[in-house]
């Protein structure tokens, strides 16, 4: 009797697509003993941005969450989502930092790998596959379902072909924005089954609302397995409910044969365990068929709700989701999945807050219409082209093959901060703040985002909050109060530090934080190193259009520059940028440093 099978997401993708890949393994760990007795096929719980919000958010060790699970759920496989030779990273590594990359993921646990490439090109997932088969671990060749006037059924089965070609042991059908309807289900389902003789796997984001009639589709036409997440982390821009698909098959020849008292009980857990998260909820937590056009994928609007908040800016993310288009179709229709999916978006809200498309554009974006991120179906703007890169060469080649091997040099690079070739890994996925991590680490200094705690109104008898973050001219701070006094007295001082800063140097900060009336540079200019820096009002005053760190200061006082020259890099919204000289001229004074966090409208180089 035919059996479909479940993988749940719940700890990798339930939990990116609605509170923005924020789950503590603390809060993984208490629940899984249960969830390793549930018979799953496999439970999704690494990889994608997992690897990136622990290093760059929680401060926890990427690798010793996947050790502390694959303890935890000895009995089940724990599969991850791999971006071929992107990693769980933004760009392409050389071949060696991908073997080392599986190989270790391997060792410390992983069962199964989902391999994609987000341009659907084959020649970047080969390496991946190579390297997964000689860990003798089980490879998954992954579709990247997108719709367009350059994509079709028939090609998604020639790449299935391809990749079962080189070895891929299952192939999935990645669905990140919830773009199937059931008739396009069947059809590709049953496509593919034809096709190839290896398990297909469904996985679709619930976004549009259709995600429960397409499971149904592509189990009636062959699927295998389909990806849900238990209810307390499904539906909106996440997946189908565990318990409701367990429930709709029960007793059909389709039967999952899970325990759907069990599963509700590892729902309950959950409910409870979202609530800690609800500053990192999406603001697009209901169905919206939007996706039909716009595209983005479910993780991806909750990140983009969250960049935009922090920009100051979420009023303009219909704007953001009309540019969104606009720019996938200037680039030649990629699938929009990481990275391309924050390469897309990014250029869409730089176009949207500059008032000026490609006024400003990331260095992603240069890269990507170089060829450096692989094939495109479509034609590109070559307008947009001659913008970014000039008349520069664009690659035909797989673009790996222009790399030389890395870890040698990462290892070099990182010094007596790494331990090991994990550590090393980290450093290779994100240089800037994996340094810091591993130094902070090294100091004994790992401090995770703080979690507000609810919104409640406070009787006599309740604490108020004693430690939170405030955002002021797109800076955060954190705030920490030490202490009160007497609540007998009207008024009373509250003890706070500020950034780890102690009382007395936080009056010192006074006059800048709350400036004399008029003046309103104090608290527009302060910066985390306490610097305050003017307001850019000259055409020799180079500033930016939204917040960030400065990644690297490309000029020095008493430089010349010619207008256009890139001056400094800025790191917004995981994207590099180049800041360019608006006029040439001599660099008369530089008011940032490497690490600097910056805001819109300050004179971050002075050019006369």
């Amino acid at each position: 009797m035919p059996k479909v099978m479940i993988t749940d997401v719940t700890l990798r993708d339930g939990h990116q697509s609605l509170i923005a890949t924020r789950m503590r393994t603390e809060d993984m760990l208490p629940v899984c003993e249960r969830m390793d007795r549930i018979g799953f096929w496999s439970l999704e719980v690494w990889g994608g941005a997992t690897f990136d919000a622990c290093v760059r958010f929680l401060k926890e060790d990427p690798w010793e969450r996947l050790r502390q699970l694959r303890e935890a759920l000895p009995n089940t496989r724990l599969q991850m989502l791999l971006r071929g030779q992107n990693l769980v990273g933004y760009r392409h590594y050389a071949d060696d930092v991908v073997r080392s990359f599986v190989a270790r993921s391997a060792a410390n646990g992983m069962d199964v790998f989902r391999i994609f490439d987000a341009m659907n090109d084959t020649r970047n997932l080969r390496v991946s596959i190579e390297a997964v088969k000689k860990e003798d671990k089980h490879a998954q060749g992954t579709l990247c379902y997108t719709t367009s006037p350059v994509h079709d059924i028939p090609q998604f089965v020639d790449m299935a072909r391809e990749m079962v070609d080189m070895g891929c042991d299952s192939i999935a059908i990645k669905d990140m924005a919830g773009l199937l309807t059931p008739a396009t289900t069947a059809e590709l389902v049953s496509g593919l089954a034809g096709a190839v003789q290896v398990p297909i796997h469904l996985h679709m984001h619930a976004t549009s609302g259709l995600s429960e009639m397409c499971h149904l589709k592509a189990i009636e036409n062959g699927a295998a397995v389909i990806d849900t997440a238990i209810s307390a982390f499904a539906g909106g821009t996440s997946h189908a409910p565990t318990e409701s698909m367990v429930a709709a098959l029960r007793g059909t020849e389709y039967d999952t044969g899970l325990d759907l008292e069990a599963l509700q009980e590892i729902g309950f857990y959950f409910r409870e365990i979202r609530r800690k998260y609800h500053q990192y909820e999406s603001e697009f937590t209901g169905i919206d068929t939007r996706v039909q056009t716009t595209q983005v994928p479910g993780g991806m609007i909750s990140n983009l709700a969250n960049q935009l908040k922090e920009q100051g800016a979420l009023d303009k993310v219909g704007q953001v989701m009309n540019e969104i288009p606009r720019v996938r179709e200037d680039l030649g229709y990629p699938p929009l999945v990481t990275p391309t999916s924050q390469i897309v978006g990014t250029q869409a809200v730089m176009n949207v807050l500059t008032g000026e498309r490609y006024k400003t554009i990331t260095n992603e974006v240069k890269l990507y219409l170089q060829g450096r991120y692989g094939r495109t179906r479509g034609t590109v703007n070559h307008v947009v082209r001659q913008k970014a890169i000039g008349n520069a060469d664009v690659i035909d080649c797989r673009p790996a093959d222009l790399l030389d091997d890395e870890m040698n040099n990462l290892r070099e690079q990182a010094g007596d901060l790494v331990l090991n070739e994990e550590d090393v890994l980290i450093y290779a996925m994100f240089p800037e703040i994996g340094r810091e991590f591993l130094e902070h680490r090294r100091a004994g200094q790992l401090v995770p985002e703080p979690l507000l705690p609810a919104n409640t109104a406070q009787g006599e008898d309740e604490a108020a909050p004693v430690e939170f973050n405030a955002t002021l001219h797109g800076e955060t701070y954190h705030i920490k109060v030490t202490g009160t006094g007497h609540k007998r007295e009207d008024m009373r001082p509250f003890y706070v530090t500020v950034d780890g800063m102690p009382e007395e140097i936080i009056l010192e900060a006074l006059d800048e934080l709350l400036p004399e009336a008029g003046d309103d540079e104090g608290a527009r200019g302060r910066t985390r190193r306490g610097s305050k820096r003017p307001r850019a009002t000259k055409p020799g005053h180079v500033s930016t259009s939204m917040p960030g760190t400065i990644i690297d200061v490309l000029v020095s006082e008493g430089g010349e520059v010619k207008a256009g020259d890139a001056v400094l890099v800025l790191e917004a919204m995981k994207m590099e940028t180049e800041v360019q000289a608006p006029v040439g001229g001599t660099v008369k004074a530089v008011h940032v440093a490497k690490g600097d966090s910056v805001n819109p409208d300050e004179t971050l180089l002075e050019i006369e």
